[in-house]
């Protein structure tokens, strides 16, 4: 199938399939005529390098979730690789929850600071 074919097949961009590409997640054969050939198991390929990118994964951290299914597995996280890639994404996200958790706490303090100093300077001056 031709490139057109592969990235509707798939879900994407005929853009997306050649970043892939570039990426060396796709190795398309090249026909006589020059035109890349893709096959059904590159839109396996295709639909879960996508997935995996929506998961926040960067397209080098998809490689170990290809080579498993390279390596003729029905799944792309079967493989130690692949489950290694899956512990290293949710710790990053466990970084950036502890990042965000902490400058919520920050914001909600000087809110809460500027709302009382607000409220302070809004009263009237005791003039005892």
């Amino acid at each position: 199938m031709r490139i057109g074919d592969l990235a509707a097949e798939a879900g994407v961009t005929v853009k997306a399939v050649r970043y892939y590409e570039s990426q060396g997640l796709l190795k398309p054969r090249r026909e006589a005529n020059g035109y890349r050939a893709y096959d059904a198991r590159d839109v396996v390929v295709v639909r879960e390098v996508k997935a995996l990118l929506s998961l926040g994964l960067t397209a080098e951290q998809t490689y170990p979730f290809i080579e498993c299914l390279r390596a003729g597995n029905e799944r792309a996280d079967v493989c130690p690789a692949s489950l290694t890639a899956y512990r290293t994404r949710i710790a990053e996200v466990d970084q950036r929850i502890a990042e965000l958790t902490d400058l919520r706490a920050r914001l909600t303090d000087l809110l809460t600071d500027a709302e009382n100093r607000r409220t302070n300077h809004d009263r009237p001056a005791d003039r005892g």
